[in-house]
């Protein structure tokens, strides 16, 4: 079928997720054909480095033939089974195995949903659940952080605290709370780590007393705000949030959606920092994009609380696909290939990342680069000193987006003017130059454009 044929098709049909339905139909899809490690091609040819990994998700890297034959061996075999009625297959079993035996501290118990917006959702369910079997079913109150992304399910996107998964949807719901992010570069605060540390600690706490401490369920937070511009905590942030909860006896739920499986620099981000959650969400890098998965890890106390408050009865929370044969027979060949190596060259290539891209800091549009690992941001700015963003009536998201691609780099462009990057782990040194020295033409071209030099005087 012709490009432009799909084009069409695209445009009558096919919803994208998190898109301008109106703006999508006017500008049409660019459709990707193939990829190969960290390189990707769309269906004119024009080969792009994916600076992105998907979204935030291929960190194995496009085209592993034996991620491929772990799938096709599994469906030959057994292509599904269901979790309910006591049954279950080898390959899910296998995994929540290895990766219990990976997590941080007691976080033994592994609960598989279909991604991390039903991860994150399953963990409000075993929040609820858990207080009820502790017989303190008032405590039913979530906090969560400002520009922090829990996925966009009707409740979880009550958790997520940016606007645009609120606006028409009647969220969030009257028991979603929230508290400032850390967001280092704009922290009202400054930026020395110890007071933005104080500061969170004591919003954190007064949010509590102005909600009820006997009210409160849990606190939920990302080790690195994703979706909120790659924000990156002061070391001992997530710490010092983490210990405020156990004094209170408030439930920490860690959602590595985003941060887990490498893309950081450890397994798990939590690691960075010692800690163990009650509740931590995964997916994304857990199968490497290939094929749908997520995950909730349980700690112990969490799981035998409710599994005392059931008793025989069922604990009525599941879906068709939980703990799917096929996606479980993948994440456990993905899981191998981190560890044979894909982890090591993303820790060497994260610090290359990280170094090249603050070269770029001098650039008279650059006002902040931050990241850890493989995962970093460069935010744009208009005046350096006043740290001015760039005005949204330039539509830096489409703008950036759209050079980048020109330039054969596939890069996140937040509506802020913040370019993300989440290149795959396996990527070479040259690519990751290449991703940097790409981003700088984006810079320079758009430093060109007339109504840039005007604001920039």
């Amino acid at each position: 079928m012709l490009s432009n044929s799909l084009v069409e098709l695209d445009r009558k049909h096919l919803i994208h997720p998190v898109s301008s339905f109106r703006g999508h139909e006017a500008r049409g899809v660019r459709v990707l054909r193939s990829a190969k490690g960290a390189q990707v091609t769309d269906a004119e040819g024009h080969t792009l480095i994916d600076g992105f990994a998907g979204l935030w998700c291929v960190n194995a890297g496009y085209g592993h033939e034996s991620i491929v034959a772990a799938a096709a061996d599994q469906m030959r075999k057994l292509p599904y089974a269901t979790g309910y009625f006591d049954l279950g297959a080898e390959a899910p079993i296998r995994l929540a195995a290895e990766l219990a035996e990976r997590s941080p501290g007691d976080l033994d118990h592994i609960y598989f949903t279909l991604g991390g917006s039903d991860a994150v959702d399953s963990t409000i369910r075993f929040v609820r659940y858990y207080w009820h079997a502790r017989g303190e079913p008032q405590r039913d109150q979530f906090i969560s952080v400002e520009q922090g992304y829990h996925g966009s399910t009707s409740a979880g996107a009550g958790l997520t605290a940016l606007p645009g998964f609120h606006e028409g949807f009647g969220i969030p719901y009257s028991w979603q709370h929230k508290i400032s992010s850390h967001y280092v570069y704009r922290n009202p605060v400054g930026p020395e780590p110890q007071a933005i540390i104080d500061a969170s600690v004591a919003e954190l706490r007064a949010k509590v007393a102005e909600i009820g401490e006997e009210r409160v369920a849990a606190f939920y937070l990302e080790p690195i705000q994703g979706s909120g511009g790659v924000l990156v905590p002061p070391t001992g942030w997530v710490k010092a949030m983490r210990d405020v909860c156990s004094e209170l006896g408030i439930l920490f739920i860690a959602d590595e959606v985003i941060t887990g499986f490498g893309r950081t620099g450890p397994l798990f981000a939590c690691e960075e920092e010692g800690i163990v959650p009650d509740l931590m969400t995964t997916a994304k890098g857990l199968t490497s994009g290939y094929v749908p998965m997520g995950a909730v890890f349980m700690r112990e106390h969490v799981y035998q609380t409710i599994a005392d408050g059931a008793g025989a009865k069922a604990v009525g929370h599941g879906f068709t696909y939980s703990a799917h044969p096929v996606s479980a027979a993948v994440a456990l060949e993905v899981l191998a290939l981190y560890e044979g190596g894909l982890l090591e060259n993303g820790r060497t290539m994260g610090a290359r990342l990280m170094e090249g891209l603050r070269s770029l800091a001098d650039h008279p549009l650059v006002g902040d680069v931050r990241g850890r690992g493989m995962l970093a941001a460069v935010e744009l700015v208009s005046d350096k000193a006043a740290r001015t963003p760039l005005p949204a009536s330039l539509q830096p998201a489409t703008r950036l987006f759209d050079r980048a691609w020109d330039a054969g780099l596939i890069v996140r462009s937040f509506p802020q003017g913040i370019f993300g990057y989440a290149p795959p782990l396996c990527c070479t040194a040259d690519e990751i130059d290449q991703i940097v020295e790409r981003t700088r033409t984006v810079l320079d071209q758009t430093l060109q454009d007339p109504e840039i030099r005007d604001i920039l005087g």
